[in-house]
């Protein structure tokens, strides 16, 4: 489980896969639950809960489909009246307090890893793509390569510079886009 602070709410976000919607087994009943329309089980299933004073005020449970997620330091934003979260292929918007779906974009088409705020707009690293969304969740634009972009370690795979992203793939080949998304990598790399 992690837990976030904003000045008025404490938000909790846990893994809860065994979460079933319409279920009467359920161990958590949610205010809202905000799945895809999917018959196959959702590999990231995540219970989200805001409190103030240690009431709760809201709950929602979120589900996608595509790879499997974790809640980490850069799988989430939280602003002073949204929430952003990466839950596998998609990236879920929901207001502060009241957890409505504001917005949910599919910006992979497979995972997505990490979102970042940039100046009025998100990028976010996902396995297949890069994608710049703006402020409504609309995609701005989608760079990919030419393999996953991810490295065996998993280490200093991705980055936002002053100028450009930086992202490596799994060949540990090196790409670059500015923020309007234009590709300034080497192409001769390639060949």
């Amino acid at each position: 489980m992690t837990h976030y602070t904003t000045e008025n709410y404490r938000i909790e976000i846990y893994d809860d896969r065994t979460f079933t919607e319409g279920s009467a087994d359920n161990v958590t009943q949610y205010d809202f639950v905000y799945f895809d329309k999917s018959e196959y089980h959702f590999p990231s299933v995540y219970g989200i809960k805001i409190f103030q004073d240690d009431i709760l005020l809201k709950s929602a449970a979120i589900g996608s489909i595509g790879g499997g997620t974790v809640i980490h330091d850069t799988s989430t934003i939280i602003e002073n009246d949204r929430l952003l979260v990466c839950c596998s292929d998609t990236i879920f918007c929901l207001s502060i307090p009241n957890l409505t779906l504001l917005w949910r974009t599919q910006a992979d088409q497979a995972t997505c890893f990490e979102i970042y705020k940039y100046q009025d707009s998100y990028i976010i690293h996902g396995e297949i793509e890069i994608t710049r969304l703006d402020k409504d969740g609309k995609i701005l634009w989608q760079q990919s390569g030419a393999d996953i972009f991810t490295t065996i370690s998993g280490r200093q795979d991705f980055e936002l510079t002053e100028d450009f992203i930086m992202a490596k793939d799994f060949e540990n080949r090196i790409y670059k886009f500015d923020y309007n998304g234009r590709n300034l990598t080497d192409l001769a790399q390639f060949f």
